[in-house]
């Protein structure tokens, strides 16, 4: 059996409430909660959350919320591993047995079913700790520049200045969607970057919202990407 594991503070401070903000007509968490009920992958679809009034829209959008997260797991410096293996354990306690956990982040409108199944058979056929999204760099990383006080730029790697960018190998970022991983991975703690397996996407589907500003740019492209489909 599998497990999804949405984690979902309720401290945002760049964009407040962000978990449960609507976006395109429901929770933004619901993105997440519906794509993974859809996907017919999991057994438990599950939030791991610090606020009661997450927990109960995450529940009437047909989460389970067995637990409330500890707040030390629930501050703004928490990294993701951590979270997702407590959310292991604690749900091992209760009894739930399963070989894998996928955690969803709950901002990310522009999941899709297809790509969880697609990841989740390439965790298994790459034997990597786990697997996730990614998709490549818009620009030669390479051919980065830093920007100097006094207002200059200079190239990070000076080797690369005069290189074709078609001659550069092409880098990948991730997502920040979702990450397949195998509960032995999330329990020991292996670094997702680092043990991974990536499943490459497009990067029009790969909006990063931190502010308001991404909010209102994600909202212009789905409501395009909307209209394009129907």
């Amino acid at each position: 059996m599998n497990v999804a594991i949405i984690p979902a503070r309720g401290g945002s401070k760049r964009i407040p409430r962000k978990n449960i903000k609507q976006f395109a007509g429901k929770p933004m968490i619901a993105h997440a909660i519906v794509a993974a009920l859809e996907s017919k992958l999991f057994g438990h679809v599950m939030v791991s959350t610090d606020d009661m009034e997450i927990a109960a829209i995450a529940r009437s959008w047909g989460a389970e919320v067995p637990f409330i997260r500890p707040a030390d797991l629930a501050d703004d410096h928490t990294p993701t591993v951590p979270v997702i293996a407590h959310a292991v354990h604690t749900c091992q306690e209760l009894g739930w047995s399963f070989d894998h956990a996928c955690c969803i982040y709950p901002g990310v409108p522009f999941i899709r079913v297809e790509d969880l199944k697609r990841a989740f058979v390439l965790l298994g056929s790459s034997g990597a700790a786990y697997s996730y999204p990614v998709t490549e760099f818009p620009s030669a990383i390479q051919r980065a520049l830093k920007h100097l006080p006094d207002g200059r730029v200079q190239p990070f790697q000076p080797q690369y200045e005069w290189t074709r960018t078609q001659d550069l190998e092409p880098a990948f970022c991730d997502a920040g969607q979702f990450y397949w991983g195998k509960v032995e991975s999330w329990i020991g703690g292996l670094g997702l970057q680092s043990h991974g397996s990536g499943l490459v996407i497009p990067q029009w589907r790969v909006v990063d919202i931190d502010t308001p500003e991404d909010w209102h740019r994600a909202e212009i492209l789905f409501s395009t990407i909307i209209n394009q489909e129907s």
